[in-house]
């Protein structure tokens, strides 16, 4: 058997004969389809591919631009050779190049750690430049420990912030940058970074200019209104941190120059042609969609048991056959 990794490394051994019952071209169609590409905006990530340590660093951390596509491994047989091949499938066609920056890992979970008594107080370092991000990331720390976390709109180096877990009876006055959960703050407060399922790090509005805002309480849920204007219910244990909206506000509005520009950012030409506004996605006024719960697995309704007949089916035909043509 010969194993080739692109073209390079080859290791002879024999391979037993009956794994060659189809051709070389049809083998390799049918590990193709066997593979199934991700869809975009599903969860899936096609910019770039970080390669996370197993601890924890303040240092970039290398990784893989993806220019839109995935990798994915094909094995396929061709007259007793075993080929290994890392082939490309562009899935979103409008990314592609750009400058290869440093990653920071930045860290969206605000969370006393355990076995901490009080809140942790940190204090701010430094605000960095992030350019794989719109928002810019500040460096905190407290005792030995430093952390990345996302700069809200007014934090400056030398800032005291705190986070709490604690669920309090009075909402609290938190200043900007502090982390405290959804059950502590008032009505109407400003915040970001926010959490939808409790201990799994912030979700909504963590790109810069975006915010949310606490609507009212009901019970041991809170009602937010995302960034995109739309209410959501979320367990009070949530955290959020507290602040008008993220740093670098006004990222959308730099211009750009450009086409070299644009692509030295990771995006690929545009074909420049003029294309119709056919009016496909119309221009209707639609009323805003029901508040969407977000609930854990342990909350979710137990399915119905299905009811189940334990009657013989011989039985059951001589009992209605008795009664057929009576009714």
């Amino acid at each position: 058997m010969c194993v080739s990794y692109r073209g390079q490394r080859q290791v002879q051994q024999s391979v037993p004969s009956r794994e060659f019952h189809m051709s070389f071209n049809q083998l390799a169609r049918f590990k193709e389809h066997m593979v199934e590409a991700p869809k975009p905006g599903k969860g899936n990530y096609f910019r770039r591919d970080v390669h996370y340590p197993e601890k924890y660093t303040i240092k970039p951390i290398p990784y893989t631009n993806m220019a839109g596509g995935i990798q994915r491994l094909i094995v396929f047989y061709n007259k007793n050779i075993l080929f290994v091949r890392i082939v490309g499938h562009v899935v979103v066609g409008t990314l592609g190049g750009g400058i290869k920056h440093p990653f920071l890992w930045v860290d969206y979970k605000r969370h006393v750690p355990e076995g901490m008594e009080g809140p942790l107080i940190e204090r701010v370092l430094q605000i960095v430049y992030e350019p794989s991000r719109t928002a810019h990331v500040a460096l905190v720390g407290y005792a030995d420990k430093l952390r990345y976390i996302i700069a809200t709109e007014n934090m400056k180096p030398g800032d005291i912030i705190k986070t709490s877990n604690e669920i309090t009876k009075i909402a609290v006055r938190a200043n900007e940058g502090d982390a405290y959960p959804l059950g502590s703050l008032p009505v109407n407060t400003i915040i970001c970074c926010v959490e939808i399922h409790a201990g799994e790090g912030g979700y909504f509005a963590r790109a810069a200019g975006t915010c949310c805002k606490i609507l009212r309480k009901i019970g041991q849920r809170v009602v937010v209104l995302n960034a995109k204007k739309r209410e959501i219910s979320l367990p009070q244990n949530c955290m959020a941190v507290v602040g008008m909206s993220f740093s670098n506000v006004s990222w959308d509005t730099v211009h750009i120059g450009s086409p070299n520009n644009l692509r030295r950012m990771g995006y690929r030409p545009r074909s420049g042609l003029w294309h119709r506004k056919t009016g496909y996605h119309g221009r209707k006024l639609r009323r805003p969609p029901p508040c969407e719960e977000y609930v854990t697995k342990d909350q979710l309704p137990k399915p119905v048991p299905r009811i189940k007949l334990t009657m013989d089916p011989d039985v059951t035909h001589t009992y209605f056959k008795q009664f057929r043509g009576t009714y």
